[in-house]
């Protein structure tokens, strides 16, 4: 009986694991869509400035990204959660199996 003990365990463990990676992923996804929507909204601009430079639109860009990382990691815009949400069931802690179908 310890057998099944521990496989319900590691099983756990790993579906634990397996949501941890799942929520990672939404995040980022959710930082990933924030980039593309910051940038597509600074291409939008209808002015150069005076200090438009490639230096000033790396630095711009980078701080986009960090801004978008530090909003996707408060889930702001929630698409995250609603990936959790919409794959989370399937990423659920996977049963044990019985005792009886392993071979000794």
């Amino acid at each position: 009986m310890q057998i099944g003990a521990t496989s319900g365990t590691a099983a756990q463990a790993g579906g634990t694991q397996n949501k941890a990676s799942l929520e990672k992923a939404a995040q980022q996804f959710e930082a990933i869509f924030l980039r593309q929507m910051m940038g597509a909204m600074r291409s939008a601009s209808l002015a150069e400035g005076i200090s438009d430079s490639s230096a000033t639109d790396q630095f711009r860009d980078m701080a986009d990204a960090r801004t978008a990382d530090s909003m996707a990691s408060r889930g702001t815009l929630g698409i995250a959660e609603m990936l959790m949400h919409q794959f989370g069931a399937k990423v659920a802690i996977p049963a044990a199996a019985p005792a009886g179908d392993k071979a000794e």
